[in-house]
């Protein structure tokens, strides 16, 4: 019997740099509509749902093909509320319904460049590694150990100053969240709601934690004008590229 997954795709109606993100056209259709049809088209999921606390949203949602089964609550809609945290609601709301899940998928309403088949790559290595754990990851593009920081008066401050005369090559490669798509067990969840600092918390030890590498060209975090222009740019090299 093939696993059951939740997908829960967040999107509050507050977004304030870009006014109406989740729904806003790109390219042709909502933005929100990208994950929910990356999800479905998929396959991995028993159900696709979107978290929200927006009627316009849940409408656009639904008319997308996910379902939208509650409300969120205002609580976990302000601009504190992490998405662990809205995942984790909605998954136990779900399971309140009489529906019982292996694990559970978040997945961002700003993922216009995730295809079904790294999504789908991603999963496979969670369940072979039987993670409790697995986001999707990138590599920085330049050494982090080279990095600055500006002072008060704008002096640059190095991050790690015996690294500065360091050759590129010669220092390890380093990874950020690339903030698409957060796979976790049952278990993990519960103890993310306990433990929201995850990383600072000794327990942590034992979980398995892993991370799916993703293409930096199929990775935006969309969250200001710029950022939209950026990810309009990428999607259209990437069609007429023809990248993987």
């Amino acid at each position: 019997m093939s696993p059951q997954l939740l997908a829960v795709i967040p999107a509050r109606g507050g977004s304030k740099r870009i006014p109406r993100k989740n729904i806003k056209d790109f390219l042709g259709k909502p933005l929100i509509a990208y994950s929910i049809d990356t999800a479905l088209q998929s396959g991995l999921f028993a159900d696709v749902i979107v978290s929200t606390d927006d009627q316009e949203i849940a409408d656009v949602a639904q008319k997308c093909g996910a379902k939208v089964p509650f409300m969120r609550s205002a609580e976990l809609a302000n601009d504190f509320a992490g998405t662990g945290a809205v995942g984790a609601d909605a998954f136990k709301r779900m399971e309140a319904l009489g529906h019982k899940y292996d694990g559970l998928c978040i997945l961002y309403a700003t993922a216009p460049l995730l295809t079904v088949e790294h999504l789908r790559k991603a999963y496979n290595s969670f369940a072979q590694d039987k993670a409790d754990y697995l986001f999707s990851c990138c590599e920085f593009p330049f050494p982090i150990q080279r990095g600055f920081y500006h002072d008060a008066d704008g002096t640059p401050i190095p991050v790690m100053p015996q690294y500065q005369m360091a050759r590129s090559q010669d220092l390890a490669k380093a990874y950020q969240d690339a903030g698409q798509f957060y796979f976790k067990s049952p278990r993990f969840i519960d103890f993310e709601l306990q433990n929201p600092d995850i990383y600072n918390t000794p327990q942590i030890k034992d979980f398995t934690l892993r991370c799916y590498e993703m293409p930096r060209y199929r990775v935006i975090d969309i969250d200001t004008p710029e950022d939209w222009e950026y990810a309009l740019v990428l999607a259209n090299a990437i069609k007429t590229m023809q990248l993987a």
